[in-house]
This record gives structure tokens, C-alpha cells and sequence, in this order.
């Protein structure tokens, strides 16, 4: 069995607690959540959901990329929001980066998320 290696990038947001933005365990990459942070400047996208939305994609696209993996190798993503209202508006952007493979998916309304953002995303990657 392969060990695991810890992967970070610049080209997203450094980890704001005691975690790492993607682990791979042999072929499966996981991704930590990620949250509307603007890697280079680590402000917080804050004008409306859909920027939120597209930011936080763009930083799961980054770990991708840094560990040799594509949004097509997503086998799995979890998506926290913190209110259902945005649900419609979260799943359009989605989709514009999802257009072919759709992993698997759940979506969970939650109290609160961190630094009070309306959505995070995580997800898993597989490929041969």
C-alpha cells in the first residue's frame, strides 16, 4: 500500500486551521473544503453567492491542478451551504464546471460556515 502525501499550493488558500488542502492516498486525492478566499490576498469574496461560488471552485481547481488531477477525476463532492435559498444559484455555477463526469454529490444546509461564508465545497478524486 502506498503512503499518503500532503499537498499545498500557493495557487489557493493556505489552510486556516490545523489541516492541509489536499491529501492523496494512492490514486484518490481529498480535497479539504474550501471557502470565497482569494489565495493571494486571503480576503474573503463577499459579493453574493455566485462569486462566492465561482471563487470556491476556482481554489478546488487549483489543488486539482497542483496535484495532476481534473475536475473530470472528481468522483465525489459535498457541498455546505448556509442557506437553501442559494441552493438554485450554487448548483447553476456548478454546473458551468461540472459539464461532463458529474461525480456523485450531496448538498447540506448548515448553521454556519467558516468566517460566515455562504458555501463550501470538498470533494474526492479518483483516476487510474
Amino acid at each position: 500500500m502506498s503512503q499518503k502525501q500532503i499537498l499545498n499550493t500557493e495557487n489557493a488558500p493556505a489552510a486556516i486551521g490545523p489541516y492541509n488542502q489536499a491529501i492523496q492516498a494512492g490514486n484518490t486525492l481529498y480535497v479539504s473544503g474550501q471557502i470565497p478566499l482569494i489565495p493571494e490576498t486571503m480576503e474573503l469574496i463577499d459579493s453574493g453567492v455566485a462569486d462566492e461560488t465561482h471563487q470556491v471552485l476556482k481554489n478546488v481547481q487549483a489543488i486539482l491542478t497542483h496535484a495532476g488531477y481534473t475536475l473530470n477525476d472528481v468522483v465525489k463532492a459535498s457541498i455546505f451551504i448556509s442557506s437553501m435559498d442559494d441552493f438554485a444559484t450554487i448548483n447553476e455555477v456548478y454546473a458551468q464546471y461540472f459539464t461532463e463526469s458529474q461525480p456523485a454529490r450531496e448538498t447540506v444546509a448548515v448553521k454556519t460556515l467558516p468566517k460566515n461564508v455562504n458555501v463550501e465545497i470538498s470533494v474526492i478524486a479518483w483516476k487510474a
